[in-house]
């Protein structure tokens, strides 16, 4: 192994990456979306769930990705996700696929469908031949270098994967892979940030520095996302009387009824034993859900919803005296929520709060969202904290719960009561939905980047290990 080939400061030649001409991929894979675009673009132009369908098909089950398919209550239809709840890869082949349908679904041409299947043409061993042939000649990255993002938790083997998909799969003539957190802090246009990262199934703090992620740092917490989700099930739930949580696909009908009063629907019946599976349900109950959290939900401010006011009462009753907001299930039901809308959040910042059952134990107060980020700045140098207290960049889907960054800010203050407390997060949903993709957009496009590049004839001289070398 030679310095030359590893250093970052040679340029492959034009052939090796692709050249100036032709576009980077992007492609920044989730637990909820993978999204996928041309670097130097504004927005990916493909977003495709990480939920995939599993249909019987025989001796064999089919996986069908894209949100056509696994919204749609086909007979017997299974949900699977191939992430890990920590943002990791757990089944790498149906990863594969899925992330292939997110590039060739939108932004390159698909592989064509093989005539031996189609029902057209007679099996012949010549027709196989040439099948066999056009599926070699045919990648969908081999004009185009592939950027992938990546959690900054991720492990040795789940970093050189990667590089093997795009080369070996995909045809792809160079490679790079970047954290999720640094790429985030780009998109704010800051090299040195905290990022706080509230996803879907988990909440990320990743502290940057002049472009280098601290990995001492980076801390993770389960309390993100779905774990409101998770909060309002137990809300409706133990309400008196029970809320229904009814998704789309079981509604024919329904008839406007007054608030709290029961649903009027006509619900949709199936043949036995062709009934979705429960992972079916769940993931259309998580529709609503989404649905009720951008609408409804809000995290109290000032002070804890359990703690109490200046006046000498407590924040609980406040809230209650605040206006409520209204919401209707997809089968009709409706209601004015009160104090439910604060409760459903409030344990992202004070466990105490939460609500419980025996599959929902109590969360770690280290898990809270403050003490996420006091443990991650305790795990850097002191004189860099302040600077990082002053350049708090909060993205993620999740973070887009309103009264979220004024209660943060409110809680890094009292924790830090020196420093001052700083908070940068897109007004623009898209921006904070989209972050680290965007930030990998930013990053492909520039024309400094391009001696970055893993090229194929690195890749073939140093295997995928070249990836633990070069992207730090």
């Amino acid at each position: 192994m030679t310095a030359t080939n590893l250093s970052n400061n040679v340029a492959p030649g034009a052939a090796e990456y692709g050249g100036d001409e032709i576009s980077a991929l992007v492609l920044d894979p989730g637990y909820s979306v993978v999204r996928g675009g041309f670097a130097g673009e504004d927005v990916p132009k493909s977003v495709v769930p990480s939920f995939y369908g599993i249909l019987p098909s025989g001796p064999e089950r089919k996986h069908v990705y894209g949100e056509n398919a696994i919204y749609t209550p086909s007979p017997n239809i299974e949900i699977g996700n191939p992430m890990s709840k920590t943002g990791v890869v757990e089944d790498w082949e149906t990863a594969t696929d899925l992330w292939e349908y997110a590039i060739t679904s939108r932004l390159t041409n698909t592989k064509p469908s093989n005539p031996m299947t189609n029902g057209l043409n007679e099996k012949t061993d010549e027709l196989k031949q040439e099948m066999e042939g056009v599926e070699m000649q045919e990648r969908p990255l081999e004009e185009n270098p592939l950027l992938m993002t990546e959690a900054g938790w991720n492990t040795g083997k789940g970093r050189e994967k990667p590089i093997e998909i795009a080369m070996e799969n995909w045809g792809a003539p160079a490679f790079w892979l970047a954290r999720s957190g640094v790429l985030s802090a780009f998109s704010a246009g800051k090299a040195s940030a905290l990022v706080v990262d509230i996803g879907a199934s988990s909440t990320s703090i990743t502290p940057v520095h002049d472009g280098i992620i601290l990995r001492k740092g980076t801390t993770r917490s389960p309390l993100a996302g779905n774990y409101i989700s998770d909060q309002l099930r137990l809300i409706f739930s133990t309400a008196q009387p029970p809320i229904p949580l009814t998704p789309h696909y079981l509604i024919n009908s329904k008839t406007p009824v007054d608030a709290g009063a029961p649903a009027q629907a006509t619900y949709r019946t199936f043949l036995p034993g062709t009934e979705p599976h429960a992972s079916f349900r769940a993931l259309q109950e998580e529709r609503t859900l989404t649905e009720f959290k951008e609408s409804v939900v809000a995290v109290w401010s000032p002070g804890r919803l359990g703690g109490h006011n200046q006046h000498g009462g407590t924040n609980l009753d406040l809230a209650r005296t605040q206006a409520a907001r209204p919401f209707e299930m997809p089968d009709g039901y409706n209601q004015l929520f009160g104090v439910e809308r604060y409760r459903a959040a409030e344990s992202l910042f004070d466990v105490k709060m939460a609500l419980l059952d025996a599959a929902h134990p109590a969360p770690s107060p280290a898990h809270a969202l403050p003490a996420l980020i006091q443990h991650a700045l305790s795990q850097v140098d002191v004189d860099i904290r302040p600077h990082l207290l002053a350049n708090i960049v909060v993205v993620g889907g999740s973070s887009l719960v309103y009264g979220i960054n004024e209660r943060l800010k409110q809680e890094l203050e009292a924790l830090y009561p020196g420093p001052r407390v700083r908070i940068f997060s897109p007004a623009n949903v898209v921006e904070r939905r989209f972050s680290s993709w965007i930030g990998g957009s930013i990053l492909g496009s520039l024309g400094t980047f391009h001696q970055m590049w893993i090229s194929r004839k690195e890749y073939e001289e140093h295997g995928p290990g070249i990836v633990e070398k070069r992207c730090k």
